[in-house]
């Protein structure tokens, strides 16, 4: 064939436009589902709330079961959850059951709390589909209350909870039943707070503060924005965190012994612990004077008794929680400019005064527990029968707030949900635990 009659063999246009169309998919493809080494830095004492590194197709619904064992009663939240496309969970509801009292009661007799535990994981049971129950993790988290028994009790209540567990059809793994740390109380309790409102998936979101009264402990948790917080905070009270692709440097801490039960018994002079002797009884001036009870904490009765002589019960009483308070909270003024939430007893006491509507919640300033208190001090001898302890946690609530770094001035929103999910450590400490048990049964 001569070079004139030559011919080019040419590939028909729109095949290989389609080819290569085929082929840059299939490269995308692959890298979107190649699994990414790169981990995050994690709460400290905790290794990672999402490090897992798998990817959940959108919409997916899966499930968390998280049992709340506090000082004077246990909680479960049963979470149902579906995944989207940014890669944090939405929450679509909760189902929340509380009983009392807490595990820390049956600190001689755990055989004791099993009628209980069984209960609550009756509605976990009734509200996630069978086929789902294997890859739900079933988690129990200790407070306050069993921080305060001895170890030998606490680890015999949660080694009963642990068999219960593991004879469910739910994930449970080594660290499924065990006492949680106070600071990573605070700081789950402020990732719900913040994540119900949306806060945190939004970077030009102010962030919240959260105060958490409980019987045994009670916590602080906010973002500070001033450098003088980051100077002036003792050691071990900013914690930093990676969540929903944001670092958060967060000024925390739970200060244990001062929650509203074991407040209560240091104010009247005792111990944690430490039972009376037979015929002993603790004498407090923020009772009906005269007026003998009975105060039952951590397994122990105490037998009370008011002071008599006492000319201003609030005043006395007043001088009686400052003096227990004094050089035990570290104050940090910047919380007086944060939007704060509080809940747990602080929403409680303002619910048993009217200063609030039970079913809403609402504003209260530290002036307003403190007017609360003067009155409830001044009533006192006509309600001694049924709230004799009223007046002191009224007192109580009033100098806490502001050893803490809140004025008289300061509004708090109190709550006891936000979209219709409690406002609890739960939520956040769900997160964690999901994606930790999945990894590492």
């Amino acid at each position: 064939m001569s070079s004139s009659e030559t011919t080019t063999m040419r590939i028909p246009k729109l095949p290989f436009l389609l080819f290569v169309a085929l082929c840059i998919t299939l490269y995308i493809s692959y890298l979107r589902w190649t699994p990414s080494t790169q981990t995050e830095k994690s709460v400290p004492n905790l290794k990672s709330a999402y490090g897992s590194g798998r990817v959940s197709a959108q919409n997916e619904i899966f499930y968390g079961i998280m049992f709340d064992a506090g000082s004077t009663g246990t909680r479960v939240h049963v979470y149902k959850f579906s995944q989207t496309s940014s890669g944090a969970p939405h929450l679509e509801h909760e189902i929340f059951k509380a009983i009392k009292p807490g595990l820390s009661e049956y600190a001689d007799e755990p055989e004791k709390c099993v009628a209980g535990i069984k209960e609550l994981l009756d509605i976990a049971m009734e509200e996630i589909p069978e086929h789902l129950r294997r890859s739900t993790p079933l988690v129990l988290k200790a407070t306050a209350g069993l921080r305060l028994l001895p170890e030998e009790k606490a680890q015999k209540l949660l080694d009963t909870v642990k068999t219960i567990f593991q004879s469910s059809p739910f994930l449970v793994g080594k660290e499924s039943v065990s006492i949680m740390d106070g600071t990573d109380e605070g700081i789950f309790a402020w990732i719900t707070v913040n994540f119900l409102t949306g806060s945190l998936t939004n970077p030009s979101a102010k962030l919240a503060g959260m105060l958490d009264l409980g019987g045994g402990s009670t916590q602080i948790t906010f973002y500070p924005y001033e450098k003088v917080t980051f100077t002036g905070a003792p050691a071990g009270y900013i914690t930093n965190f990676q969540l929903f692709n944001r670092t958060f440097h967060l000024y925390s801490h739970s200060y244990l012994g001062l929650g509203l039960m074991s407040a209560r018994l240091q104010i009247m002079g005792g111990m944690e612990g430490k039972p009376l002797q037979p015929d002993g009884e603790l004498v407090t001036s923020c009772i009906t004077p005269g007026f003998v009870t009975e105060f039952n904490h951590a397994g122990i009765t105490y037998k009370v008794k008011g002071q008599n002589d006492v000319k201003s019960l609030y005043e006395s009483c007043s001088k009686s929680v400052a003096k227990m308070l004094t050089g035990k909270v570290n104050r940090a003024d910047e919380v007086a400019n944060l939007f704060v939430y509080a809940f747990s007893y602080y929403f409680d006491r303002a619910e048993d005064t009217h200063l609030i509507d039970p079913s809403v919640g609402g504003y209260v300033k530290v002036r307003d527990f403190e007017t609360a208190a003067t009155k409830e001090c001044a009533n006192i001898a006509q309600t001694a029968g049924s709230s004799p302890y009223l007046c002191m946690d009224l007192t109580y609530i009033t100098h806490i707030l502001q050893d803490l770094g809140f004025s008289k001035d300061k509004r708090l929103k109190l709550v006891k949900k936000i979209n219709d999910v409690e406002t609890s450590w739960a939520l956040g400490a769900t997160f964690y635990y999901m994606d930790l048990l999945k990894s590492n049964v």
